[in-house]
């Protein structure tokens, strides 16, 4: 597995960088649950791995976790987050959520995920969200 891209946090912590899919179709969004921690469900996304740009992990981990191509893509936000763990034992994420558009039928990744569905957002707002996907959802106003 490689190597996740490294380097300090605002408060000179330890920090990982990540980004995230936000993939909507015909009013409705592409979750995964996750079988790794932070549990819950997500949209695609992941580490940037070390020596890879934002682009290249957004095309990568929507591959990877939804067998799908990634044809467009629009930055929505970035933020440090230093409340956000992963299963590296890193609390600190630098992140950059896109919106996406994409071809392909979307194919989970059965290693990684435990699930994967289109969802309304009636549907999302009863769904135990990963914290940065219900940190995201929220900032968005869209639960």
């Amino acid at each position: 597995m490689p190597e996740s891209k490294l380097g300090k946090s605002k408060d000179k912590r330890d920090m990982h960088y990540s980004i995230g899919a936000l993939i909507k179709k015909d009013n409705k969004f592409l979750l995964i649950d996750r079988a790794y921690p932070p549990y819950g469900f997500a949209g695609v996304g992941g580490h940037i791995d070390g020596g890879e740009n934002k682009f290249k992990a957004l095309i990568r981990e929507v591959k990877e976790e939804a067998s799908l191509k990634v044809t467009d893509y629009k930055l929505l936000l970035e933020e440090e987050l230093n409340w956000n763990f992963c299963s590296k034992g890193i609390r600190v994420h630098y992140w950059y959520l896109f919106e996406c558009e994409v071809s392909g039928i979307p194919k989970r990744n059965e290693k990684e995920t435990k699930s994967m569905n289109w969802y309304t957002i009636q549907e999302i707002k009863k769904l135990k969200l990963e914290p940065v996907w219900a940190y995201w959802f929220k900032k968005l106003k869209l639960i």
